[in-house]
């Protein structure tokens, strides 16, 4: 008697909380009925979303159809039903299809299971940028030239998680569950810093990660006044060279013009 509690209770759980299913957008996913073999006179229907809109069904009856046409056409040739089994495979998924598919089954047996589908969007490289304003003319504490602030930034992500870590340890995180135009997580290091650091995207099925280079992005105020100061000496000596060179040009021009006017007033002697 204890058994069949314990079976029912575990039946109980899997047909109210259902099935988590990740996948990637463009991927197709199965959603498998458990079924070996449909029996004669039963009837299965796979229903979608909160409104309970039927999308496909099996009726030993009356053959097998599906509802490709519903939602605006959301799912127009991209659904299978197996026809052994009732198993739906859903092909070349997008977020639309992201939600909750409850599978109906009666005849034989009543049974139902819900599967809980979440899409994920191929997700992009993170961008690391640096704050080269801490080195300005007027900066005077030690602090700012001893630390480097950076920024990991990552557009138009949903269902992702974006963290900072130091070598394998992580530093900090930062999730976000709906579209978010702009996601970003500062980080301050020292720019003598030689250890590893990384940014890491995620989300349930792939990661990417950048990992950073402080060398590239990080440099103290003097090495950046340094530049700076190079640079603005180079055009100016540039520009006085340019200065001088029209200015030998006009010279030069003038006398040519005097001593051609001079000949001009010279009188014809017999």
């Amino acid at each position: 008697m204890f058994h069949m509690l314990v079976l029912f209770w575990l039946w109980y759980l899997i047909g109210v909380f259902g099935e988590s299913v990740s996948v990637m957008e463009g991927d197709s996913v199965v959603l498998h009925t458990d079924v070996t073999e449909i029996h004669k006179n039963d009837d299965i229907q796979w229903i979608f979303g909160a409104e309970n809109i039927l999308i496909a069904e099996i009726n030993t009856e009356v053959g097998f159809f599906n509802m490709s046409d519903v939602l605006d056409g959301r799912f127009r040739d991209r659904l299978k039903l197996n026809k052994q089994t009732g198993s739906l495979t859903i092909t070349n998924i997008t977020t639309q299809h992201s939600g909750d598919y409850k599978l109906e089954i009666s005849g034989v047996k009543l049974s139902s299971k819900t599967f809980s589908v979440s899409v994920c969007r191929h997700l992009p490289i993170p961008v690391i940028t640096s704050n080269s304003s801490q080195c300005s003319s007027s900066s005077s504490s030690s602090s700012s030239q001893q630390n480097c602030s950076l920024l990991c930034s990552v557009v138009n992500v949903s269902h992702v998680t974006l963290s900072w870590y130091k070598g394998n340890r992580l530093l900090s995180s930062i999730s976000v569950s709906d579209l978010s135009i702009s996601l970003s997580l500062p980080l301050e290091v020292e720019y003598q810093d030689k250890n590893t650091y990384s940014c890491v995207i995620n989300n349930p099925i792939s990661n990417q990660t950048l990992h950073l280079d402080i060398s590239q992005l990080c440099h103290t105020c003097a090495e950046v006044h340094y530049c700076c100061g190079f640079t603005e000496a180079l055009i100016r000596l540039v520009i006085s060279a340019l200065v001088g060179v029209a200015a030998v040009a006009v010279l030069v021009y003038d006398i040519k013009s005097t001593r051609g006017g001079d000949k001009k007033q010279i009188p014809y002697i017999l």
